[in-house]
């Protein structure tokens, strides 16, 4: 598989605190590479960081975030703009805040949309049914016709992802999709994102603390702490064979989500 996305050498600073130290790592296309880590370990940050979202205080001072031969980190922030949505996405912790709460879902996506191309209402329409037909929802119309409130947190989620899938990117981040939510949803959010990968082949880097939801989703993993790594490597060989007891600390912490 060719490579997409490749971080050398990566160090962030926020307000010149070192956040990100010395990190790097590639992503092959349809490849999952779920990043783990306590919070504060640099995880969101990292994805942050190649999407232009570290705010005024976030900087990539060293190393470079290449994605298709494009440096991100050099990149004007309206070039980085046109690169958010068609080419990468991104699920955010709590999907559910993100949305109005006095339009319907499905204007709120109809307007994200025409940020980036000329579509008509009835072009939208077919299109987002269409989507939320192949990642698992029986009544899509239901869903665009209903206000954010009118959902459960764990399907505010799962519209997170369809909302992210709408303009079809290449590289799917999720920061923390499944934190906020119960066991039972926090199996179909998983199910619905190895979903999307087999149905449009996204790539997708997965932040979590979670390392049985990374043992269940993931090819790779990195594994962080204070800002920089710990292990990386394929996923079945870094939790059968961890070499650092912080590794183990994690798997021992959590219950585990097993693959199906």
């Amino acid at each position: 598989m060719a490579e997409i996305l490749k971080y050398e050498h990566v160090d962030i600073t926020y307000n010149g605190f070192k956040a990100v130290k010395d990190v790097s790592f590639t992503v092959s296309e349809g490849e999952i590479l779920g990043i783990v880590g306590e919070s504060g370990s640099g995880k969101s940050t990292l994805i942050k960081a190649a999407m232009g979202l570290l705010g005024p205080a976030g900087l990539v001072t060293r190393g470079d975030i290449w994605y298709k031969g494009k440096n991100l980190p050099d990149l004007s922030e309206n070039e980085i703009r046109k690169l958010n949505g068609p080419e990468l996405g991104m699920i955010f912790q709590s999907a559910g805040s993100s949305f109005c709460p006095i339009r319907t879902v499905g204007a709120q996506l109809y307007e994200s949309m025409t940020e980036h191309e000329q579509i008509s209402k009835a072009e939208f329409r077919a299109r987002a049914l269409e989507l939320l037909r192949k990642i698992g929802f029986e009544n899509g119309q239901r869903i665009l016709d209903a206000y954010p409130f009118e959902l459960s947190g764990g399907m505010q989620q799962r519209v997170g992802i369809a909302a992210a899938m709408l303009l079809n990117p290449s590289v799917l981040m999720a920061d923390e999709p499944t934190s906020a939510l119960d066991v039972s949803v926090q199996k179909q959010v998983v199910e619905e994102m190895l979903l999307v990968r087999k149905s449009f082949g996204t790539t997708i880097v997965l932040v979590t603390h979670n390392i049985g939801v990374i043992g269940a989703m993931a090819d790779k993993v990195l594994v962080m702490k204070n800002g920089e790594t710990v292990e990386y490597g394929e996923t079945k060989q870094v939790l059968n064979n961890a070499k650092e007891e912080y590794t183990r600390t994690l798997m021992s912490a959590v219950p585990k989500l097993r693959r199906t």
